[in-house]
Protein backbone atom coordinates (compact mmCIF):
# COMPACT_ATOMS: atom_id res chain seq x y z
CA UNK A 1 0.00 0.00 0.00
CA UNK A 2 1.44 3.37 -1.06
CA UNK A 3 2.44 5.79 1.66
CA UNK A 4 0.60 9.15 1.65
CA UNK A 5 2.80 12.13 0.77
CA UNK A 6 4.17 14.11 3.71
CA UNK A 7 3.07 17.70 4.34
CA UNK A 8 5.59 20.32 5.43
CA UNK A 9 5.46 24.07 6.00
CA UNK A 10 8.34 26.52 5.48
CA UNK A 11 8.25 30.09 6.84
CA UNK A 12 9.60 32.25 4.00
CA UNK A 13 8.38 35.60 5.39
CA UNK A 14 6.59 37.37 8.26
CA UNK A 15 8.69 35.38 10.76
CA UNK A 16 10.65 37.71 13.02
CA UNK A 17 8.99 40.66 11.28
CA UNK A 18 5.55 41.97 10.35
CA UNK A 19 5.99 42.03 6.57
CA UNK A 20 6.82 39.74 3.66
CA UNK A 21 4.16 37.10 4.33
CA UNK A 22 5.06 33.88 2.44
CA UNK A 23 4.47 30.31 3.58
CA UNK A 24 5.52 27.33 1.46
CA UNK A 25 3.26 24.30 1.84
CA UNK A 26 4.71 21.11 0.41
CA UNK A 27 2.54 18.04 -0.18
CA UNK A 28 4.80 15.30 -1.47
CA UNK A 29 6.41 16.88 -4.52
CA UNK A 30 3.72 19.54 -4.90
CA UNK A 31 4.48 23.10 -3.74
CA UNK A 32 1.80 25.66 -2.81
CA UNK A 33 2.59 29.20 -1.66
CA UNK A 34 0.26 30.92 0.81
CA UNK A 35 0.61 34.70 0.37
CA UNK A 36 3.36 36.36 -1.62
CA UNK A 37 4.17 39.64 0.12
CA UNK A 38 6.91 42.24 -0.04
CA UNK A 39 9.26 42.82 2.87
CA UNK A 40 8.99 46.43 4.05
CA UNK A 41 10.51 48.59 6.79
CA UNK A 42 14.15 48.14 7.79
CA UNK A 43 16.69 47.85 4.98
CA UNK A 44 17.82 44.38 6.08
CA UNK A 45 14.31 43.16 5.32
CA UNK A 46 13.78 45.17 2.12
CA UNK A 47 16.95 43.70 0.63
CA UNK A 48 15.39 40.23 0.86
CA UNK A 49 12.96 41.23 -1.90
CA UNK A 50 15.95 41.16 -4.28
CA UNK A 51 17.24 37.75 -3.22
CA UNK A 52 16.48 34.69 -5.39
CA UNK A 53 13.29 32.93 -4.33
CA UNK A 54 14.19 29.87 -2.20
CA UNK A 55 12.61 27.42 -4.67
CA UNK A 56 12.19 27.56 -8.42
CA UNK A 57 9.02 29.68 -8.97
CA UNK A 58 8.10 27.45 -11.89
CA UNK A 59 7.79 24.51 -9.48
CA UNK A 60 4.84 26.09 -7.62
CA UNK A 61 1.45 24.69 -8.55
CA UNK A 62 -0.69 27.38 -6.89
CA UNK A 63 -0.67 30.56 -4.80
CA UNK A 64 -3.35 31.17 -2.14
CA UNK A 65 -3.94 34.77 -0.97
CA UNK A 66 -5.42 35.93 2.33
CA UNK A 67 -5.86 39.58 1.29
CA UNK A 68 -4.62 42.40 -0.94
CA UNK A 69 -2.20 44.41 1.19
CA UNK A 70 1.26 44.83 -0.35
CA UNK A 71 2.99 42.79 2.35
CA UNK A 72 0.82 39.84 1.28
CA UNK A 73 0.61 40.25 -2.54
CA UNK A 74 3.46 42.60 -3.52
CA UNK A 75 5.95 39.87 -4.54
CA UNK A 76 3.59 38.22 -7.04
CA UNK A 77 4.97 39.98 -10.17
CA UNK A 78 8.48 38.75 -9.30
CA UNK A 79 7.18 35.18 -9.00
CA UNK A 80 5.33 35.30 -12.30
CA UNK A 81 8.17 37.02 -14.17
CA UNK A 82 10.55 34.29 -13.03
CA UNK A 83 8.45 31.32 -14.01
CA UNK A 84 5.25 30.85 -11.97
CA UNK A 85 2.33 30.40 -14.37
CA UNK A 86 -0.27 28.80 -12.12
CA UNK A 87 -3.54 30.06 -10.63
CA UNK A 88 -3.67 32.64 -7.81
CA UNK A 89 -6.70 31.76 -5.66
CA UNK A 90 -8.43 34.48 -3.63
CA UNK A 91 -11.77 36.19 -3.04
CA UNK A 92 -13.27 38.57 -5.59
CA UNK A 93 -12.60 41.53 -3.30
CA UNK A 94 -8.94 40.55 -3.03
CA UNK A 95 -8.69 40.09 -6.79
CA UNK A 96 -10.00 43.56 -7.54
CA UNK A 97 -7.96 45.30 -4.85
CA UNK A 98 -4.78 43.36 -5.66
CA UNK A 99 -4.92 44.59 -9.25
CA UNK A 100 -5.05 48.18 -7.98
CA UNK A 101 -2.30 47.62 -5.39
CA UNK A 102 0.11 45.91 -7.80
CA UNK A 103 -0.33 48.45 -10.59
CA UNK A 104 0.30 51.25 -8.13
CA UNK A 105 3.32 49.49 -6.60
CA UNK A 106 4.93 49.01 -10.00
CA UNK A 107 4.33 52.63 -10.97
CA UNK A 108 5.82 53.88 -7.70
CA UNK A 109 8.88 51.68 -8.12
CA UNK A 110 9.40 52.93 -11.66
CA UNK A 111 9.04 56.53 -10.52
CA UNK A 112 11.37 56.02 -7.56
CA UNK A 113 14.05 54.43 -9.76
CA UNK A 114 13.75 57.30 -12.24
CA UNK A 115 13.96 59.86 -9.42
CA UNK A 116 16.99 58.13 -7.88
CA UNK A 117 18.79 58.14 -11.20
CA UNK A 118 18.03 61.82 -11.80
CA UNK A 119 19.05 62.94 -8.30
CA UNK A 120 21.87 60.45 -7.81
CA UNK A 121 20.95 59.24 -4.31
CA UNK A 122 21.08 55.49 -5.10
CA UNK A 123 24.33 53.50 -4.93
CA UNK A 124 23.07 51.44 -7.85
CA UNK A 125 23.84 52.73 -11.34
CA UNK A 126 21.34 52.69 -12.79
CA UNK A 127 18.68 52.14 -10.12
CA UNK A 128 16.07 49.60 -11.24
CA UNK A 129 12.52 48.84 -10.07
CA UNK A 130 11.91 45.42 -8.52
CA UNK A 131 9.25 44.96 -11.20
CA UNK A 132 7.53 47.05 -13.84
CA UNK A 133 4.00 47.90 -14.88
CA UNK A 134 4.44 45.48 -17.79
CA UNK A 135 5.28 42.69 -15.31
CA UNK A 136 2.04 43.39 -13.45
CA UNK A 137 -0.16 43.53 -16.54
CA UNK A 138 1.29 40.23 -17.73
CA UNK A 139 0.15 38.34 -14.61
CA UNK A 140 -3.31 39.72 -13.86
CA UNK A 141 -5.02 36.91 -15.78
CA UNK A 142 -3.73 34.38 -13.25
CA UNK A 143 -6.12 35.56 -10.50
CA UNK A 144 -9.09 33.28 -9.90
CA UNK A 145 -11.82 34.41 -7.51
CA UNK A 146 -13.50 31.99 -5.08
CA UNK A 147 -16.49 32.38 -2.77
CA UNK A 148 -16.37 32.46 1.00
CA UNK A 149 -17.51 29.43 3.02
CA UNK A 150 -17.26 26.86 0.23
CA UNK A 151 -14.85 23.93 -0.11
CA UNK A 152 -12.75 23.83 -3.29
CA UNK A 153 -10.66 20.86 -4.31
CA UNK A 154 -7.43 21.89 -6.05
CA UNK A 155 -5.93 18.98 -7.93
CA UNK A 156 -2.75 20.80 -8.96
CA UNK A 157 -3.64 20.28 -12.60
CA UNK A 158 -5.33 23.68 -12.92
CA UNK A 159 -1.94 25.09 -13.92
CA UNK A 160 -1.18 24.84 -17.67
CA UNK A 161 1.22 22.02 -18.47
CA UNK A 162 1.51 20.95 -14.84
CA UNK A 163 0.72 17.41 -13.73
CA UNK A 164 0.18 16.65 -10.05
CA UNK A 165 -0.05 13.29 -8.36
CA UNK A 166 -3.67 12.45 -7.40
CA UNK A 167 -2.45 11.82 -3.85
CA UNK A 168 -1.23 15.43 -3.61
CA UNK A 169 -4.56 17.18 -4.09
CA UNK A 170 -5.70 19.67 -1.45
CA UNK A 171 -9.01 21.17 -0.34
CA UNK A 172 -9.31 24.80 0.74
CA UNK A 173 -11.99 26.97 2.31
CA UNK A 174 -11.97 30.78 2.72
CA UNK A 175 -13.64 32.41 5.75
CA UNK A 176 -14.27 36.14 6.19
CA UNK A 177 -11.42 37.67 8.24
CA UNK A 178 -12.84 41.21 8.58
CA UNK A 179 -9.49 43.02 8.15
CA UNK A 180 -9.98 44.66 4.75
CA UNK A 181 -12.47 44.04 1.96
CA UNK A 182 -12.00 40.50 0.64
CA UNK A 183 -9.70 39.38 3.47
CA UNK A 184 -9.92 35.71 4.41
CA UNK A 185 -8.63 33.05 6.73
CA UNK A 186 -7.79 29.88 4.79
CA UNK A 187 -8.28 26.27 5.84
CA UNK A 188 -6.10 23.82 3.91
CA UNK A 189 -6.62 20.06 4.04
CA UNK A 190 -4.08 17.65 2.54
CA UNK A 191 -4.23 13.82 2.60
CA UNK A 192 -2.18 13.85 5.85
CA UNK A 193 -2.64 17.27 7.44
CA UNK A 194 -4.98 20.12 8.31
CA UNK A 195 -3.71 23.69 8.77
CA UNK A 196 -5.44 27.04 9.21
CA UNK A 197 -3.91 30.36 8.12
CA UNK A 198 -5.53 33.28 9.96
CA UNK A 199 -4.33 35.94 7.53
CA UNK A 200 -4.63 39.42 9.02
CA UNK A 201 -7.57 39.31 11.40
CA UNK A 202 -9.92 42.23 11.89
CA UNK A 203 -11.25 43.47 15.18
CA UNK A 204 -14.55 42.13 16.47
CA UNK A 205 -16.25 45.15 14.91
CA UNK A 206 -15.08 46.92 11.74
CA UNK A 207 -16.31 50.48 11.05
CA UNK A 208 -17.03 49.68 7.41
CA UNK A 209 -17.04 45.93 6.77
CA UNK A 210 -18.98 42.94 8.01
CA UNK A 211 -17.24 41.52 11.09
CA UNK A 212 -14.84 38.62 10.92
CA UNK A 213 -16.22 35.10 11.23
CA UNK A 214 -14.87 32.05 13.01
CA UNK A 215 -13.89 29.26 10.59
CA UNK A 216 -16.43 26.44 10.68
CA UNK A 217 -13.62 23.99 11.39
CA UNK A 218 -10.45 24.47 13.36
CA UNK A 219 -7.20 22.63 12.65
CA UNK A 220 -4.38 20.94 14.58
CA UNK A 221 -1.96 23.55 13.24
CA UNK A 222 -2.83 27.26 13.15
CA UNK A 223 -0.78 30.22 11.91
CA UNK A 224 -2.01 33.40 13.59
CA UNK A 225 -0.93 36.98 13.14
CA UNK A 226 0.69 38.74 16.11
CA UNK A 227 0.93 42.38 14.95
CA UNK A 228 -0.64 43.50 18.24
CA UNK A 229 0.02 40.27 20.09
CA UNK A 230 1.49 42.04 23.13
CA UNK A 231 -1.13 44.73 23.68
CA UNK A 232 -4.74 45.83 23.36
CA UNK A 233 -5.98 48.83 21.44
CA UNK A 234 -6.75 51.88 23.57
CA UNK A 235 -10.35 52.39 24.56
CA UNK A 236 -11.52 56.00 23.94
CA UNK A 237 -11.79 57.85 27.25
CA UNK A 238 -14.40 60.24 25.91
CA UNK A 239 -15.64 60.45 22.33
CA UNK A 240 -14.15 58.25 19.59
CA UNK A 241 -11.19 59.82 17.73
CA UNK A 242 -11.27 62.92 19.96
CA UNK A 243 -7.49 63.28 19.59
CA UNK A 244 -7.84 63.37 15.81
CA UNK A 245 -10.69 65.90 16.03
CA UNK A 246 -8.67 68.09 18.42
CA UNK A 247 -5.68 68.16 16.06
CA UNK A 248 -7.92 69.15 13.14
CA UNK A 249 -9.62 71.93 15.13
CA UNK A 250 -6.37 73.45 16.40
CA UNK A 251 -4.49 73.12 13.08
CA UNK A 252 -7.29 74.70 11.06
CA UNK A 253 -7.53 77.53 13.61
CA UNK A 254 -3.84 78.38 13.18
CA UNK A 255 -4.12 78.29 9.38
CA UNK A 256 -2.30 75.00 8.85
CA UNK A 257 -2.79 71.79 6.93
CA UNK A 258 -3.46 68.37 8.46
CA UNK A 259 -1.70 65.61 6.53
CA UNK A 260 -2.98 62.07 7.06
CA UNK A 261 -0.71 59.36 5.63
CA UNK A 262 -3.13 56.49 5.03
CA UNK A 263 -3.06 53.17 3.27
CA UNK A 264 -5.12 53.37 0.10
CA UNK A 265 -6.81 50.06 0.87
CA UNK A 266 -9.31 50.21 3.74
CA UNK A 267 -7.61 52.95 5.80
CA UNK A 268 -8.53 55.77 3.40
CA UNK A 269 -12.14 54.56 3.44
CA UNK A 270 -12.22 54.43 7.24
CA UNK A 271 -10.59 57.87 7.59
CA UNK A 272 -13.14 59.40 5.20
CA UNK A 273 -16.00 57.83 7.12
CA UNK A 274 -14.55 59.17 10.39
CA UNK A 275 -14.16 62.71 9.04
CA UNK A 276 -17.73 62.53 7.70
CA UNK A 277 -19.00 61.60 11.17
CA UNK A 278 -16.91 64.30 12.89
CA UNK A 279 -18.35 66.94 10.58
CA UNK A 280 -21.88 65.58 10.90
CA UNK A 281 -21.64 65.77 14.69
CA UNK A 282 -20.09 69.26 14.49
CA UNK A 283 -16.97 68.12 16.33
CA UNK A 284 -14.82 69.69 13.59
CA UNK A 285 -15.62 72.51 11.16
CA UNK A 286 -16.55 71.74 7.57
CA UNK A 287 -13.09 71.79 6.02
CA UNK A 288 -11.79 71.05 2.52
CA UNK A 289 -10.67 67.42 2.33
CA UNK A 290 -8.38 66.23 -0.47
CA UNK A 291 -7.89 62.54 -1.24
CA UNK A 292 -4.52 62.63 -2.97
CA UNK A 293 -4.24 58.95 -3.77
CA UNK A 294 -5.45 57.69 -7.14
CA UNK A 295 -5.17 54.17 -5.76
CA UNK A 296 -7.29 55.18 -2.78
CA UNK A 297 -9.94 56.61 -5.08
CA UNK A 298 -10.05 53.41 -7.14
CA UNK A 299 -10.19 51.28 -4.02
CA UNK A 300 -13.08 53.38 -2.70
CA UNK A 301 -15.05 52.52 -5.85
CA UNK A 302 -14.50 48.82 -5.16
CA UNK A 303 -15.75 49.24 -1.59
CA UNK A 304 -18.82 51.09 -2.87
CA UNK A 305 -19.55 48.41 -5.46
CA UNK A 306 -18.99 45.15 -3.55
CA UNK A 307 -21.77 46.01 -1.15
CA UNK A 308 -22.11 42.45 0.16
CA UNK A 309 -18.86 43.07 2.04
CA UNK A 310 -20.15 46.14 3.89
CA UNK A 311 -21.80 46.33 7.30
CA UNK A 312 -25.54 45.83 7.11
CA UNK A 313 -26.11 49.26 8.68
CA UNK A 314 -23.86 51.12 6.20
CA UNK A 315 -24.86 52.58 2.84
CA UNK A 316 -22.14 52.99 0.18
CA UNK A 317 -22.78 56.72 -0.18
CA UNK A 318 -21.96 57.25 3.52
CA UNK A 319 -18.26 57.05 2.65
CA UNK A 320 -18.38 60.41 0.95
CA UNK A 321 -20.83 62.48 3.02
CA UNK A 322 -18.28 65.32 3.13
CA UNK A 323 -19.44 68.61 1.59
CA UNK A 324 -16.01 69.76 0.35
CA UNK A 325 -14.30 66.57 -0.86
CA UNK A 326 -11.89 66.55 -3.80
CA UNK A 327 -10.13 63.59 -5.41
CA UNK A 328 -6.73 64.64 -6.75
CA UNK A 329 -5.79 62.67 -9.85
CA UNK A 330 -2.96 64.34 -11.75
CA UNK A 331 0.64 64.70 -10.57
CA UNK A 332 0.50 68.43 -11.31
CA UNK A 333 -2.53 68.93 -9.05
CA UNK A 334 -0.83 66.87 -6.37
CA UNK A 335 2.25 69.10 -6.41
CA UNK A 336 0.13 72.25 -6.28
CA UNK A 337 -1.64 71.02 -3.15
CA UNK A 338 1.28 71.88 -0.87
CA UNK A 339 2.93 74.65 -2.86
CA UNK A 340 2.88 78.11 -1.19
CA UNK A 341 -0.53 79.66 -1.76
CA UNK A 342 -1.93 76.37 -3.06
CA UNK A 343 -4.95 76.37 -0.73
CA UNK A 344 -6.06 77.47 2.71
CA UNK A 345 -6.47 75.25 5.78
CA UNK A 346 -7.37 71.72 4.73
CA UNK A 347 -7.04 68.00 5.40
CA UNK A 348 -4.99 65.95 2.92
CA UNK A 349 -5.25 62.16 2.89
CA UNK A 350 -2.40 60.57 0.95
CA UNK A 351 -0.65 57.21 0.74
CA UNK A 352 1.37 55.41 1.81
CA UNK A 353 0.26 54.85 5.40
CA UNK A 354 3.78 54.35 6.78
CA UNK A 355 5.24 57.09 4.54
CA UNK A 356 7.42 54.54 2.75
CA UNK A 357 6.63 55.98 -0.68
CA UNK A 358 3.99 57.62 -2.83
CA UNK A 359 2.67 61.17 -3.04
CA UNK A 360 2.73 61.66 0.72
CA UNK A 361 6.53 62.07 0.59
CA UNK A 362 6.37 65.37 -1.30
CA UNK A 363 3.73 66.62 1.14
CA UNK A 364 5.92 65.69 4.10
CA UNK A 365 8.85 67.58 2.57
CA UNK A 366 6.69 70.70 2.27
CA UNK A 367 4.67 70.49 5.50
CA UNK A 368 6.96 69.05 8.18
CA UNK A 369 9.24 72.12 8.55
CA UNK A 370 6.31 74.43 9.43
CA UNK A 371 4.92 74.24 13.04
CA UNK A 372 1.48 75.43 11.98
CA UNK A 373 0.90 72.09 10.19
CA UNK A 374 0.12 68.65 11.65
CA UNK A 375 0.68 65.03 10.63
CA UNK A 376 -1.77 62.41 11.91
CA UNK A 377 -0.56 58.81 11.73
CA UNK A 378 -3.24 56.14 11.52
CA UNK A 379 -2.64 52.61 12.72
CA UNK A 380 0.46 50.42 12.82
CA UNK A 381 3.85 51.87 11.81
CA UNK A 382 6.51 49.28 10.99
CA UNK A 383 10.03 49.40 12.41
CA UNK A 384 12.37 51.30 10.12
CA UNK A 385 9.63 53.24 8.31
CA UNK A 386 9.36 57.03 8.23
CA UNK A 387 6.00 56.69 9.94
CA UNK A 388 7.62 54.84 12.83
CA UNK A 389 10.35 57.50 13.12
CA UNK A 390 7.70 60.23 13.28
CA UNK A 391 5.66 58.28 15.84
CA UNK A 392 8.80 57.87 17.98
CA UNK A 393 9.42 61.63 17.99
CA UNK A 394 12.23 61.97 15.43
CA UNK A 395 13.48 65.54 14.94
CA UNK A 396 14.27 64.88 11.30
CA UNK A 397 13.58 62.20 8.71
CA UNK A 398 15.29 61.35 5.45
CA UNK A 399 13.26 61.69 2.26
CA UNK A 400 14.76 61.12 -1.19
CA UNK A 401 18.30 61.54 0.00
CA UNK A 402 17.73 64.73 2.05
CA UNK A 403 17.02 65.21 5.77
CA UNK A 404 13.81 67.14 6.48
CA UNK A 405 13.34 68.84 9.89
CA UNK A 406 10.22 67.87 11.85
CA UNK A 407 8.62 71.01 13.32
CA UNK A 408 4.99 70.19 12.54
CA UNK A 409 2.80 68.63 15.22
CA UNK A 410 2.72 64.81 15.01
CA UNK A 411 -0.17 62.80 16.46
CA UNK A 412 -0.64 59.03 16.29
CA UNK A 413 -4.32 58.02 16.38
CA UNK A 414 -4.18 54.35 17.31
CA UNK A 415 -7.97 53.99 17.21
CA UNK A 416 -7.79 53.59 13.43
CA UNK A 417 -6.14 50.18 13.49
CA UNK A 418 -8.25 47.39 12.00
CA UNK A 419 -5.80 44.69 13.11
CA UNK A 420 -6.99 42.37 15.85
CA UNK A 421 -5.38 43.19 19.18
CA UNK A 422 -4.28 40.67 21.84
CA UNK A 423 -7.80 40.15 23.22
CA UNK A 424 -9.27 39.84 19.70
CA UNK A 425 -6.68 37.22 18.72
CA UNK A 426 -7.17 35.20 21.89
CA UNK A 427 -10.96 35.16 21.50
CA UNK A 428 -10.61 34.01 17.86
CA UNK A 429 -8.29 31.17 18.85
CA UNK A 430 -10.45 30.13 21.80
CA UNK A 431 -13.49 29.85 19.52
CA UNK A 432 -11.85 27.38 17.11
CA UNK A 433 -13.36 23.90 17.22
CA UNK A 434 -11.49 21.65 17.46
CA UNK A 435 -8.90 23.63 19.39
CA UNK A 436 -5.44 23.61 17.79
CA UNK A 437 -2.61 21.51 19.21
CA UNK A 438 0.08 23.88 17.93
CA UNK A 439 -0.02 27.60 17.08
CA UNK A 440 2.62 29.50 15.12
CA UNK A 441 2.70 33.23 15.95
CA UNK A 442 3.69 35.02 12.76
CA UNK A 443 3.36 38.52 11.23
CA UNK A 444 4.67 40.35 14.29
CA UNK A 445 7.81 41.94 15.66
CA UNK A 446 9.82 39.46 17.77
CA UNK A 447 8.66 40.81 21.15
CA UNK A 448 5.03 40.85 20.07
CA UNK A 449 5.11 37.31 18.65
CA UNK A 450 6.89 35.96 21.74
CA UNK A 451 4.43 37.67 24.10
CA UNK A 452 1.45 36.24 22.23
CA UNK A 453 2.96 32.75 22.26
CA UNK A 454 3.42 32.98 26.04
CA UNK A 455 -0.19 34.16 26.50
CA UNK A 456 -1.55 31.30 24.36
CA UNK A 457 0.35 28.74 26.42
CA UNK A 458 -0.81 30.28 29.70
CA UNK A 459 -4.47 30.89 28.86
CA UNK A 460 -5.32 28.12 26.39
CA UNK A 461 -2.81 25.44 27.35
CA UNK A 462 -1.79 25.11 23.70
CA UNK A 463 1.78 24.82 22.45
CA UNK A 464 2.71 28.09 20.74
CA UNK A 465 5.87 29.04 18.87
CA UNK A 466 7.28 32.19 17.25
CA UNK A 467 8.97 30.52 14.24
CA UNK A 468 12.27 31.58 12.69
CA UNK A 469 12.60 32.75 9.09
CA UNK A 470 13.33 29.72 6.91
CA UNK A 471 12.20 27.20 9.56
CA UNK A 472 10.57 24.01 8.27
CA UNK A 473 7.95 22.07 10.27
CA UNK A 474 6.20 18.76 9.62
CA UNK A 475 2.39 19.01 9.66
CA UNK A 476 1.46 15.35 9.30
CA UNK A 477 -1.11 14.34 11.91
CA UNK A 478 -1.45 10.94 13.51
CA UNK A 479 -5.13 11.08 12.57
CA UNK A 480 -6.32 12.51 9.27
CA UNK A 481 -8.89 15.28 9.95
CA UNK A 482 -12.41 14.07 9.29
CA UNK A 483 -12.84 16.73 6.62
CA UNK A 484 -10.08 15.51 4.32
CA UNK A 485 -11.30 13.43 1.40
CA UNK A 486 -14.73 12.88 2.96
CA UNK A 487 -16.97 15.87 2.38
CA UNK A 488 -18.24 16.99 -1.01
CA UNK A 489 -16.25 19.81 -2.56
CA UNK A 490 -16.85 22.34 -5.32
CA UNK A 491 -14.91 22.60 -8.55
CA UNK A 492 -13.03 25.92 -8.75
CA UNK A 493 -14.01 28.29 -11.58
CA UNK A 494 -10.85 27.69 -13.58
CA UNK A 495 -11.79 24.02 -14.03
CA UNK A 496 -15.05 24.71 -15.89
CA UNK A 497 -13.26 24.50 -19.24
CA UNK A 498 -11.92 21.20 -20.67
CA UNK A 499 -8.56 20.46 -19.11
CA UNK A 500 -6.54 20.71 -22.33
CA UNK A 501 -7.93 24.20 -22.94
CA UNK A 502 -7.38 25.65 -19.46
CA UNK A 503 -4.10 27.30 -20.49
CA UNK A 504 -6.15 29.87 -22.43
CA UNK A 505 -7.42 31.28 -19.11
CA UNK A 506 -3.90 32.14 -18.01
CA UNK A 507 -2.61 33.31 -21.38
CA UNK A 508 -5.56 35.66 -21.54
CA UNK A 509 -5.48 38.69 -23.82
CA UNK A 510 -8.59 40.83 -24.50
CA UNK A 511 -10.44 39.70 -27.61
CA UNK A 512 -11.97 41.98 -30.19
CA UNK A 513 -14.90 41.47 -32.51
CA UNK A 514 -17.75 38.99 -32.08
CA UNK A 515 -17.28 35.40 -30.96
CA UNK A 516 -17.83 32.68 -33.61
CA UNK A 517 -21.29 31.98 -32.18
CA UNK A 518 -22.27 35.64 -32.59
CA UNK A 519 -21.98 36.86 -28.98
CA UNK A 520 -19.92 40.01 -28.38
CA UNK A 521 -16.43 39.50 -26.92
CA UNK A 522 -16.80 42.78 -24.99
CA UNK A 523 -19.84 43.94 -23.01
CA UNK A 524 -20.51 46.89 -20.74
CA UNK A 525 -22.97 45.91 -18.03
CA UNK A 526 -24.88 48.72 -16.35
CA UNK A 527 -27.61 49.05 -13.77
CA UNK A 528 -28.57 50.44 -10.40
CA UNK A 529 -26.15 49.35 -7.64
CA UNK A 530 -27.56 46.40 -5.73
CA UNK A 531 -28.52 42.76 -5.98
CA UNK A 532 -29.92 42.93 -9.53
CA UNK A 533 -26.68 44.40 -10.88
CA UNK A 534 -24.63 41.83 -8.95
CA UNK A 535 -26.74 39.04 -10.45
CA UNK A 536 -26.26 40.54 -13.93
CA UNK A 537 -22.48 40.44 -13.53
CA UNK A 538 -22.56 36.94 -12.00
CA UNK A 539 -24.63 35.65 -14.92
CA UNK A 540 -22.12 37.03 -17.42
CA UNK A 541 -19.27 35.39 -15.53
CA UNK A 542 -21.19 32.13 -15.58
CA UNK A 543 -21.31 32.33 -19.38
CA UNK A 544 -17.53 32.68 -19.60
CA UNK A 545 -16.98 36.44 -19.36
CA UNK A 546 -14.65 37.97 -16.80
CA UNK A 547 -14.29 41.49 -15.35
CA UNK A 548 -12.07 43.89 -17.29
CA UNK A 549 -10.91 46.30 -14.62
CA UNK A 550 -12.80 47.24 -11.46
CA UNK A 551 -16.47 48.27 -11.44
CA UNK A 552 -17.26 51.97 -11.30
CA UNK A 553 -20.08 54.15 -10.03
CA UNK A 554 -21.20 56.96 -12.31
CA UNK A 555 -23.37 59.92 -11.33
CA UNK A 556 -26.14 60.54 -13.91
CA UNK A 557 -29.21 62.78 -14.03
CA UNK A 558 -31.23 59.73 -12.95
CA UNK A 559 -29.02 58.86 -9.98
CA UNK A 560 -26.03 56.57 -9.41
CA UNK A 561 -25.30 54.01 -12.12
CA UNK A 562 -23.03 50.99 -11.65
CA UNK A 563 -20.96 49.84 -14.62
CA UNK A 564 -18.74 46.81 -15.18
CA UNK A 565 -16.85 46.04 -18.38
CA UNK A 566 -16.49 42.32 -19.12
CA UNK A 567 -14.55 40.47 -21.81
CA UNK A 568 -14.68 36.87 -22.96
CA UNK A 569 -12.13 34.86 -20.93
CA UNK A 570 -13.13 31.25 -21.44
CA UNK A 571 -11.76 29.24 -24.39
CA UNK A 572 -12.98 30.47 -27.80
CA UNK A 573 -16.31 28.74 -28.50
CA UNK A 574 -16.95 26.86 -31.68
CA UNK A 575 -19.35 28.33 -34.23
CA UNK A 576 -22.65 26.46 -34.62
CA UNK A 577 -21.94 23.21 -36.44
CA UNK A 578 -18.24 23.26 -35.64
CA UNK A 579 -15.28 25.02 -37.24
CA UNK A 580 -13.56 23.83 -40.37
Amino acid sequence: MATAPRTTLTFLGAAGTVTGSKYLLTVGDRRILVDSGLFQGEKKWRLKNWEPFPVEPGSLSDVLLTHAHLDHVGYLPVLTRTGFTGPIWCTEGTRQLAEIVLRDAAKLQEQEAEDANERGYSKHHPAQPLYTTADVEAMLGQFVALEYDADFELTGNERPGFGADPDERITIRLTRAGHILGSASINVWTPTASVLFSGDLGRREHPVLKPREIPAEGAPFVLVESTYGDRDHPVPVNLPHEGFADVIRRTIARGGTVLVPAFAIDRTEVVLKTISELERDQRIPDVPVYVNSPMGTRALRVYQTLTDELRDDLRPDEFVAIPDLTAVESTEDSIRLTEPGGHGPAVIISSSGMATGGRVLRHLEELLPDPKNAVVLTGYQGIGTRGRHLSDGAGQIKIRGTYVPVRAEVFHDREFSVHADRTDIMSWLAALDPRPTQVFCIHGEPDSAAALAARIKADLGVQAIAPRLGEVVLLDATEIPAHAGVRAVMTPPVARAPRQEVRGWFAYAPLTGPLPDGRPSYRLLTGAPGDEFDHLVSAAMGEGYGPSGPPVLVATSNGILAAQAVTWQAPWPEAPGGIG
